[in-house]
């Protein structure tokens, strides 16, 4: 049996990957700063237009962005009710229950800084780090960003750009690949729910990842008792919503909040799913006692993760590592897979006298650019390694997409 532990992950994980991150960060990445230039225009008019509608909602000019003064409008002269457990604050949390209690000026402010934070920090950020003789912007890689193993990226920060909003989209857009080029993007799917599926060793689980059908669909087909064609898109939603929240830790409360529900309906959801997969629960709880009994908890191939706060008095920090400790292991090994995959890429890419260069990676996908006449034999080569960079006891499975930017190609 292979000797995993801490000496293995830096020998065979994170040492084989340095070249590997210097190469792709040498290489960077092109950037479109005409349609950058344009998108900052679009955002700066959509946060005038929100900026007037406060003033209009507040009767009077004053400084959005100075929360004083945002405090000030909102509960001394609109006298806007908090209730008694909240604190008099401007944040995100009071600002959404405001929204959620139906003032319009709340959502006019959150809808102000979440334009205002993307302009800033990308539209604007990013014109400004392109190198003038590359065209290109050249992030610089943390290979252990997390204490999980995950990488992160810094000056630009290409991992938090937002891929569920549209606006995050259209950000995504201005990263374009050379004329007769094709940016590929190539990323797990779902790849936490199947080290769950191989860490809890649940038969259930495991089934719908060795059947191949939609994982989402097939957990709600046995939390509500119906028959995989008859799973309605409301159940599905509530199902990822359970598959995904129980791979953080996620709680009833937490559960009921996300999917609109009551905290009981969403214990019973969370009952069933243990009922289904047996070997879950099971798992996340040897994972929390391991963890109080050692300090820490471990990956697939021995990389240690450790929570200190698991012996906390504070609660809320208890509970927190609790959830690490059940997170933790599979996103530690996620990180761990694709950084085993990133050199036997960049080494079969050599070895084929390819052109194709790995550019960027985000978490659990990796980002090529590829000349076409390359395409066809490279997108099935990187396929491949990536799904067998590791052995579980489902397979892994990778989804490659071609654009001529970066959002077309994910």
């Amino acid at each position: 049996m292979q000797n995993f532990g801490p000496k293995y992950v830096y020998e065979n994980i994170e040492k084989p990957l340095l070249p590997i991150l210097t190469e792709m960060e040498r290489r960077g990445v092109l950037v479109d700063t005409n349609q950058l230039g344009q998108l900052s225009q679009e955002f700066a008019t959509r946060m005038a237009t929100h900026e007037n509608r406060i003033f209009e909602l507040a009767g009077e000019q004053f400084n959005v962005n100075s929360p004083k003064q945002l405090g000030e409008i909102l509960f001394d002269k609109l006298k806007l009710d908090l209730g008694k457990k909240k604190k008099r604050s401007t944040n995100v949390e009071v600002m959404e229950l405001l929204a959620e209690q139906g003032h319009d000026i709340a959502n006019e402010v959150l809808a102000y800084r979440s334009v205002a934070k993307l302009r800033s920090t990308y539209t604007e950020a990013l014109s400004q780090q392109v190198n003038p003789k590359t065209g290109r912007v050249h992030t610089s890689y943390n290979a252990v960003g997390a204490a999980t193993g995950r990488m992160s990226s810094s000056d630009p920060n290409l991992q938090n750009i937002p891929i569920r909003t549209e606006d995050g989209r259209k950000i995504r857009h201005a990263f374009i690949a050379p004329q007769g080029w094709q940016l590929m993007s190539a990323d797990y799917s779902q790849i936490e729910l199947r080290l769950l599926a191989h860490f809890s060793k649940s038969k259930g689980l495991q089934e719908a990842f060795l059947q191949g059908v939609d994982v989402h669909a097939f957990t709600a087909s046995r939390v509500f008792n119906v028959e995989l064609p008859d799973v309605t898109s409301d159940q599905r939603r509530i199902a990822k919503a359970v598959n995904f929240g129980l791979v953080y830790g996620m709680g009833a409360t937490s559960l009921a909040k996300q999917i609109g529900t009551t905290r009981v309906e969403a214990q019973e959801y969370i009952g069933r799913y243990f009922t289904r997969y047996d070997g879950v629960k099971d798992y996340m709880e040897a994972n929390k006692q391991f963890c109080r009994d050692h300090g820490y908890v471990e990956t697939l191939f021995g990389r240690r993760i450790h929570l200190p706060t698991i012996h906390s008095n504070n609660g809320g920090l208890r509970a927190g590592a609790e959830r690490a400790a059940i997170n933790a292991p599979l996103q530690g090994s996620n990180a761990d897979i694709i950084k085993l995959a990133m050199p036997k890429i960049e080494q079969a890419l050599q070895q084929g006298g390819y052109k194709t260069r790995m550019l960027m990676q985000v978490h659990d996908e990796l980002v090529f650019e590829v000349p076409q006449e390359e395409v066809k034999k490279v997108q099935p080569l990187i396929t491949n390694l990536m799904e067998n960079a590791v052995k579980l006891e489902v397979p892994l499975k990778v989804e490659a997409g071609l654009g001529t930017n970066w959002e077309d190609a994910h």
